[in-house]
């Protein structure tokens, strides 16, 4: 029987005035190994979701600070970064993003240090990297500044997630760092398409392709032939109009199963260290421009080097609350009285799919002892 990881969890409660909330995360860290890990003069990339503007369940940026300090504290150059969206919104290009970020209250004079968007301007500043017994991908794209940084820490909101059923540390890790093409790979079994009503032929995508995909009639319209379309992503990032979508058209399990590779690929081969804050549970992920009523009561924060055994830790002391009165699990149609909060939530996902395959790719294992601090 393999050997269980540990999980080292704090409650939210701070009942005296001699530690406040962010110095406990950060006792915690530290109690789970923290320290352990050589920074001296390393660059440590903390890789955490900013928030779409309008939402208001992201993480705020006193948690990056907690953590940005203690990387300080071991000598470490810490910076806070995300991979541009392949949806249309606030984190489209890196000029936005960085604009969301802070709206948000993402700036140094909050966290003490900066943000880089690791895809680059318009998400295609990416590292190919190999994917050790990937059975779906064999190459993940991933944001270039990730693989840069000597040590990885993901911070992570955990959540439901409308797509995976689940936002927890592999979605932050596998699904953030990959770059606009590497989102598509994961999201889409096929090609981009092109919104006829939206499109205003203006060619940008033909000049941007490199294979001659985007396919232009006498309307002057374009069409994406997926003959030639390398789902490189390129095509979106330049339409002025956001006239050229993803699909999402990838099975809820197989998306999953691509999380966990992708995961694998940012993670392998250097130092790594997560962190879980299970609070503001809301339903769907912070890409929404709104949150609502979370799913479940405030539990607490985990940490551990075990990525797997993290995500199942968390997910177990949700289903262990009851469901949250108000939310949408009360919902004409949702079953408030299932004991999967998240599946209850997306009744079409199926977000153990990504903890077994990580598992089984040797990202870590599902067997855990949880520490309490």
């Amino acid at each position: 029987m393999a050997e269980k990881s540990k999980v080292y969890f704090a409650d939210f409660r701070c009942p005296s005035w001699r530690e406040n909330l962010t110095q406990k995360l950060a006792r915690l860290m530290m109690t789970a190994g923290f320290g352990e890990i050589n920074m001296e003069d390393k660059y440590v990339a903390i890789k955490m979701h900013f928030g779409e503007p309008g939402n208001l369940a992201y993480l705020r940026p006193n948690w990056a600070k907690a953590v940005a300090d203690l990387v300080k504290s071991q000598g470490g150059k810490p910076f806070l970064t995300d991979c541009n969206t392949l949806y249309v919104g606030g984190r489209k290009n890196a000029l936005d993003h960085l604009e969301s970020a802070y709206v948000n209250g993402f700036n140094p004079f909050a966290t003490g240090c900066h943000v880089i968007i690791a895809d680059g301007l318009k998400g295609t500043d990416e590292v190919e990297v190999p994917v050790e017994g990937g059975e779906y991908v064999q190459s993940a794209k991933i944001g270039r500044a990730v693989m840069d940084a000597d040590v990885f820490v993901s911070l992570t909101h955990f959540k439901g997630h409308e797509g995976a059923g689940m936002g927890g540390a592999l979605k932050n890790i596998g699904m953030g760092c990959g770059s606009r093409a590497g989102k598509m790979e994961q999201h889409s079994a096929g090609t981009p398409v092109v919104e006829q009503d939206l499109c205003i032929g203006c060619r940008a995508c033909g000049k941007i392709c490199a294979h001659g995909a985007p396919q232009f009639g006498e309307d002057r319209k374009a069409r994406i032939d997926t003959d030639k379309c390398v789902g490189c992503g390129r095509c979106l990032a330049v339409c002025p109009k956001d006239a050229i979508q993803s699909l999402y058209d990838e099975a809820p399990t197989v998306l999953n199963r691509k999380i966990a590779e992708y995961t694998k690929a940012v993670v392998d081969g250097r130092p790594c260290f997560h962190v879980s804050l299970v609070l503001d549970i809301s339903p769907n992920c912070d890409c929404h421009e709104e949150n609502d009523v979370p799913i479940a009561p405030d539990v607490g924060m985990f940490a551990s080097f075990d990525p797997v055994a993290l995500d199942q830790a968390c997910a177990d002391a949700v289903l262990a609350q009851p469901a949250m009165p108000g939310s949408v699990l009360f919902d004409e149609g949702y079953d408030c009285t299932c004991k999967d909060l998240f599946h209850a939530a997306h009744p079409d996902t199926d977000w153990q799919s990504c903890l077994e395959h990580g598992e089984k790719l040797g990202l870590g294992t599902r067997s855990y002892e949880l520490i309490k601090i």
